[in-house]
């Protein structure tokens, strides 16, 4: 049971009753679907089902944006759908991909032989492109843009290896910093920011290479279990002959230097992240783009030194990640996140690491821009009797149990038709 794993921290045992009671909609708040046209509804359910980060802070955003950002999603899904899709050939693929910007203005395309999971977006793509072509002129043309640049970007990689840190940075600024430049012009497009935050395409950038890169990082063992490699070459050929060599036991300690490495690079993009989300007015918008970003430090800090990057699925706790999501709705709280999590890695940081001096230079330097010193940050150390623990842990268990289902019934009410 996700609270189960919380019972060390009591404040996300408190905060994970807040959100089954409705706290999340304090953050989130529930969509009028009876109010959208059939396609669009469609479009919502495709956006659920395919979003395990996204759905729900998409959801939240004000006015037209939210529909604009959801349809962005899922032609990004859709085309991300085809990049990963080993089924099809490259000759196929790599047209694919460049001409899918294309298929927008197409009523009728669709691709119906996929064997990725969420193929649905490529099969139903007729809805989702009608609905494209319902937004506005100016949010149409940042899709359109977006999604070219990406596909020619991603076709370039079909056909070659992340092999050094500057392709890295590359590869990932094809497949989420562009996401992030897109972004940044539809909370610009529609009026809800101003210009200037789409127009600073470099920290947009950075917002998409952080998180682009701590997914990479958390997620070697799948990636490899899948025949896919997004690790760069010049990182791990440093510490192994090949990269599948890290989920070796006896090649563990060099797979943790090459991990120490990597989340150290990702790192540096964190300033740039503090800078962007400080120029944002809308708090939709700030939510939006700071739970994401204190969701990816929080998996940073669990993934640095950790053995089970290359044994088995890293995840931050149910119970930290709601905490999250319920905290970072102002800058002074991200700044604060920022710097626990920052200071997290620090107390992990071996004597021995190849890249120690690089990785106290930028926690340093990330300690600085979130100008908040060691002494200003609360402390999340609890000290429980064995008897509370005791009474706690029946009590939650049975107060789970009954939260979850009187919160189910009350969903159910509420959610949309067919989802």
């Amino acid at each position: 049971m996700d609270i189960l794993k919380s019972l060390g921290h009591p404040e996300e045992i408190l905060n994970l009753f807040r959100f089954k009671m409705g706290g999340c909609t304090a953050v989130m708040p529930k969509l009028d679907y009876e109010s959208m046209s059939r396609s669009l509804r469609t479009c919502y359910l495709y956006l659920n089902q395919t979003s395990r980060s996204f759905a729900a802070v998409i959801q939240a955003l004000d006015g037209e944006l939210r529909h604009a950002v959801c349809i962005f999603y899922l032609v990004l899904r859709a085309l991300d759908t085809v990049e990963d899709d080993m089924s099809i050939p490259l000759d196929k693929k790599v047209p694919m991909l460049k001409e899918f910007h294309t298929f927008l203005y197409q009523n009728e395309w669709c691709y119906t032989e996929s064997q990725q999971k969420d193929r649905r977006v490529l099969e139903d793509f007729p809805t989702i492109s009608q609905e494209f072509r319902n937004l506005a002129q100016e949010y149409r043309d940042v899709i359109s843009d977006i999604c070219h640049r990406m596909g020619v970007g991603m076709a370039e990689f079909l056909e070659k290896k992340v092999g050094t840190m500057k392709e890295w940075d590359l590869y990932c600024h094809y497949v989420a910093g562009l996401v992030g430049i897109g972004l940044s012009q539809l909370f610009s497009a529609s009026k809800l920011e101003d210009p200037e935050v789409g127009q600073d395409t470099e920290l947009a950038n950075s917002m998409g290479l952080f998180l682009q890169k701590t997914n990479i990082i958390r997620d070697y063992l799948e990636d490899m279990q899948e025949g896919r490699a997004f690790w760069p070459q010049e990182a791990w050929s440093q510490f192994a002959g090949c990269l599948e060599d890290f989920a070796k036991p006896e090649k563990l300690e060099s797979a943790l230097c090459c991990l120490n490495l990597l989340v150290t690079d990702a790192l540096r993009h964190v300033p740039d992240v503090i800078a962007y989300l400080s120029c944002l007015r809308n708090q939709s918008i700030f939510n939006f783009c700071a739970i994401p970003q204190v969701m990816a430090i929080a998996t940073l800090s669990t993934c640095y030194n950790n053995p089970m990057v290359f044994q088995g699925v890293v995840k931050i706790r149910k119970g930290q990640a709601v905490t999250l999501m319920m905290e970072a709705t102002n800058m002074r709280a991200v700044q604060m996140i920022i710097a626990q999590y920052s200071q997290q890695i620090l107390q992990k940081v071996s004597l021995c690491d190849p890249s120690r001096d690089k990785t106290l230079n930028i926690l340093a330097v990330v300690r600085e821009k979130s100008a908040l010193s060691q002494s200003n940050l609360p402390t999340r150390t609890h000290y429980l009797s064995p008897m509370y623990l005791s009474a706690a842990m029946l009590l939650a268990a049975l107060s789970w149990q009954y939260l979850s289902t009187t919160a189910a019934q009350a969903q159910g009410t509420g959610n949309m038709p067919g989802h």
